[in-house]
C-alpha cells in the first residue's frame, strides 16, 4: 500500500499543483480529500496552460483515475465547467477517469450569498475568504443540514434536502444580513440539471481508494490550500474552513494508515499570503515587488482563484520546521527558486525576539520581529539548469540551509513554470 501525500507547507499557493503533476507521472489515483474550488492549482505544459480548483492535477495524464473525496465541498456548476475545459483540451474526462464521493457535500448559490452576507458585515475584520461559499458549506456540514452528493441519485428525497437549505439560508440572509434571498425555484431547476450528467461519477470512493492500496498502487493523496490555513492548526480566525494537514489526508477520503507513506510538503523559497492574518516576515516595497511581479506572467503572485495580489515575505524557518514537524514531512520540494535570481542578498527566518514565554506566532493579537540569517544571492539565469551540481554555489548554499534548518532532504527545485523545470536530487 503506497500512499504519497502532497501538502503545502505555508499559507498556500506553493506549487501544489505542479508537483502533483509531476509525481501523477507514476500515479494511478489522484485524490483530493479537502476545500473546495477555493483552492487552484495551476500547471503549464509547453504552451497550455491547466488552471484547476476542484479536479485533481493529475488527471491530465492518461493512466490516472481522478477522486474527489468526501471530506471536500463541491460547486457542481464549477465542476462542469472544469471537465468541459479539460475535454476542450483533449483530456478525458468520463465517468471511469473522474470519481466523486457520494459523502461530498455539495456548495449552492445560497452558500456563495451567505459567504459575501458574512464577509461584508465583518468590515474591516474581515477574513479575506474567496467567497466561494467555501465556510458556509461546512456549516451546513457540521450542523447536520448540508445536501451530499449521493442525494442526486434520489431526485424526490433531493429536492427535499436541498429545499430545506435553501429556506435556512434565505431565512439567515434576509434576518440576519438583511441580504436579497436566493430563488429557490431557479436554483432547483439548475441543480435538477447537474443530476443526470454527474451521477455517473458518484462513487465509493473510500473503498475505490482502499482497493488500488491493497493492490499495491501508487496513489496520490493531493491537499488544497496550506498547513498554515488549517482550521485547528492553522493562524486562526484567518485560516480555511477545513483541515489541510496531511493526517486530514486519512479522514478527507476514508482510509486507514497505509503500510508504505509518505509525506511531500511543497515550499515556496520565499513566504507569500492572500487576505487578512498574521505575517511575521512581511515585506513592503521594492523587494516585495519585484517577487510578486507585475501580474503579466503565469507565474506571478496574484491568486489562481481570485486574482488578487498576494503579501510578499521572506521564507519563514521557524513556521515551516512547525509544519514539518506536524505533518510528518519525509520530503521537500522547492518552489520558485528562479524568482530569487538578481537579489543581492535573501533573508531567511531562524527565530524571533522575543521568544520567551511565546505560544506560536500565529496568534493574530501577537507581533514578533523575525530574527534572519542573511544569504548573499546569485545573478545568474537558473532556469535552464537541469543538474543540482550547476547551480550557483550561492544558490545551493541556501538550498542546504532550508533543509538542515527543517531536517528533512530537499528531493526537488523548481527553476521554473514548466512541468521539465525540476532538478532532483
Amino acid at each position: 500500500m503506497t500512499l504519497q501525500i502532497v501538502i503545502g507547507t505555508q499559507w498556500g499557493d506553493e506549487g501544489k499543483g505542479r508537483f502533483v503533476d509531476l509525481l501523477s507521472a507514476k500515479a494511478d489515483v489522484v485524490a483530493r480529500f479537502a476545500g473546495g474550488d477555493n483552492a487552484g492549482h495551476t500547471i503549464r505544459i509547453g504552451d497550455e496552460v491547466y488552471k484547476l480548483h476542484l479536479i485533481p492535477s493529475g488527471l491530465i495524464y492518461p493512466q490516472t483515475v481522478g477522486v474527489i473525496g468526501s471530506g471536500t465541498v463541491v460547486n457542481p456548476s464549477v465542476l462542469l465547467h472544469e471537465m468541459e475545459s479539460l475535454r476542450g483540451a483533449g483530456v478525458i474526462v468520463n465517468q471511469n477517469r473522474l470519481k466523486i464521493s457520494y459523502a461530498a457535500h455539495m456548495i449552492t448559490p445560497a452558500h456563495l450569498a451567505l459567504d459575501r452576507a458574512r464577509e461584508a458585515s465583518l468590515g474591516k475584520a474581515r477574513i479575506g475568504t474567496t467567497v466561494r461559499g467555501i465556510g458556509p458549506a461546512y456549516i451546513d456540514k457540521a450542523r447536520r443540514s448540508g445536501v451530499q452528493y449521493h442525494d442526486l441519485l434520489d431526485m424526490d428525497y433531493f429536492k427535499q434536502r436541498l429545499t430545506q437549505s435553501l429556506e435556512n439560508a434565505n431565512r439567515e440572509l434576509t434576518l440576519l444580513y438583511g441580504a436579497e434571498p436566493v430563488d429557490i425555484v431557479a436554483v432547483m431547476e439548475e441543480y435538477l440539471s447537474y443530476a443526470e450528467i454527474l451521477a455517473p461519477h458518484i462513487a465509493d470512493t473510500s473503498a475505490l481508494v482502499l482497493d488500488a492500496l491493497e493492490a499495491g498502487k501508487h496513489v496520490i493523496a493531493e491537499g488544497a490550500q496550506g498547513a498554515l490555513l488549517d482550521i485547528d492548526h492553522g493562524s486562526y480566525p484567518y485560516v480555511t474552513s477545513s483541515s489541510c494537514v496531511a493526517a486530514n489526508a486519512l479522514v478527507g477520503l476514508g482510509i486507514g494508515m497505509p503500510d508504505e507513506l509518505s509525506v511531500v510538503g511543497i515550499v515556496k523559497t520565499f513566504q507569500t499570503r492572500v487576505g487578512s492574518g498574521p505575517f511575521p516576515t512581511e515585506l513592503e516595497g521594492e523587494t516585495a515587488s519585484m517577487l510578486r511581479g507585475d501580474g503579466t506572467q503565469q507565474w506571478d503572485e496574484f491568486g489562481t482563484t481570485t486574482g488578487r495580489p498576494r503579501r510578499i515575505g521572506w521564507l519563514d524557518g521557524m513556521l515551516l520546521k512547525r509544519v514539518v514537524r506536524m505533518n510528518g514531512v519525509t520530503e521537500l520540494g522547492l518552489t520558485k527558486l528562479d524568482v530569487l535570481s538578481g537579489i543581492a542578498e535573501i533573508q531567511f527566518c531562524t527565530d524571533y525576539k522575543p521568544s520567551e514565554g511565546m505560544i506560536s506566532p500565529l496568534l493574530a493579537r501577537k507581533v514578533v520581529e523575525p530574527v534572519y540569517e542573511t544569504f548573499q544571492g546569485w545573478d545568474e539565469d537558473i532556469m535552464d539548469i537541469t543538474r543540482w551540481e550547476d547551480l550557483p554555489q550561492n544558490a545551493q548554499r541556501y538550498v542546504n540551509a532550508i533543509e538542515a534548518y527543517c531536517g528533512v532532504p530537499v528531493r526537488w527545485i523548481s527553476v521554473g513554470p514548466e512541468r521539465s523545470q525540476v532538478i532532483y536530487r
